[in-house]
């Protein structure tokens, strides 16, 4: 019978991003964005529901049960942490783990632009990471608050779900919060943040109306808001904060999130050339004025224009940040042209 720490051994060992545990086929690993199947034997309805009940408590199974979905964080002492998701497939209890490093990178080892170090010594305001999921908003999350830990003394509240990377105190006090271990909820734990004294709020998904409106309240009111969002790009991280709301208050929040928003860092995680590795690619825009006065005026299609000719306030487009990429040899041509936003604009780049 396979054992379930084997596994997780296996995935580390790989440097896999990913494990799934599926029936009628063997563990599979996702190793540098390309699922790879292991050389184990198939796994029956049997054998995945027998590995995945034994990493849960009891109470994690009656919720599993109730619930027919599960989402807990997994440690493994000494070595990388999983987020885990179980769920039912056609009647099969299955499992994607996604392994978390021990370590958090610098934003340096990450090959994020200079300007997030900016971004993350802010003192208030919002900033937000973007992306599709799986191209690492979480670990760019992780390596902003590792660095205002190692240079300010503020206070820190994490709202996760679940917690992936650990935190400890160096100059900073960093509480997590994991949802529905520690809190109810993210817009519940995010109106109790206000009261525990913080300095800097990190947001781990903003997912409903509630949550972006008290982010955006606690931004305005002189704390730092680091949070992500699916979103491909800048102007519709913009777009998708206004359209949660109601039409009538649609004019209010394009005030706040004009007053407050700091900078939008997308991202995308490509495929290196070498066949080894992924590299990151990232849009980035800033909240320069121009920038605020597009969002308050309601012409947020203009917004790709200020980004191309904002390159003095650090500000790229995508397409820009896959060029450099493309001619450093990188990534593929096939890669950067399947991932540019405007095909016949990247050629003329």
């Amino acid at each position: 019978m396979l054992d379930l720490k084997k596994l997780l051994m296996l995935t580390i060992d790989k440097k896999a991003s990913d494990l799934h545990i599926t029936e009628s086929s063997p563990p599979v690993l996702r190793i540098d964005g390309r699922l790879v199947h292991t050389d184990l034997a198939k796994l029956t309805k049997e054998d995945t529901k027998k590995l995945i009940y034994s990493m849960l408590s009891e109470s994690q199974k009656e919720t599993f049960e109730k619930d027919l979905e599960l989402d807990l964080s997994l440690a493994l002492p000494g070595l990388d942490r999983f987020r885990v998701n179980v769920h039912v497939q056609r009647g099969t209890v299955e499992a994607a783990f996604r392994r978390i490093p021990l370590l958090i990178p610098s934003i340096d080892e990450l090959q994020l632009p200079d300007i997030v170090l900016e971004l993350a010594r802010k003192s208030n305001g919002l900033v937000l990471v973007t992306g599709p999921t799986g191209v690492g908003k979480t670990t760019t999350l992780a390596a902003m608050v590792n660095l205002i830990n190692s240079e300010r003394e503020d206070i820190i509240v994490c709202i996760e779900d679940p917690i992936e990377f650990l935190h400890y105190n160096k100059k900073c006090i960093v509480k997590q919060r994991e949802v529905y271990s520690d809190t109810k909820s993210f817009s519940e734990a995010l109106r109790h943040a206000l009261r525990q004294d913080p300095d800097v709020i990190v947001v781990g998904e903003m997912r409903d109306l509630e949550t972006i409106s008290t982010a955006l309240t606690a931004a305005e009111t002189g704390h730092l808001v680091l949070a992500t969002l699916h979103t491909p790009d800048a102007p519709q991280t913009v777009q998708r904060i206004i359209d949660v709301f109601p039409p009538h208050q649609q004019l209010q929040i394009r005030l706040q999130l004009s007053d407050c928003l700091q900078g939008v860092v997308s991202q995308l995680l490509l495929p290196c050339a070498s066949g080894e590795g992924r590299i990151l690619s990232t849009e980035i825009m800033i909240g320069t004025t121009g920038i605020k006065n597009l969002i308050r005026e309601q012409e947020v299609e203009q917004i790709p224009t200020l980004i191309q000719t904002g390159g003095q306030y650090g500000m790229r487009t995508m397409d820009k940040s896959l060029k450099e990429l493309y001619t450093k040899g990188i990534i593929t041509h096939e890669t950067a042209i399947s991932k540019a936003k405007n095909v016949q604009e990247f050629r003329n780049l």
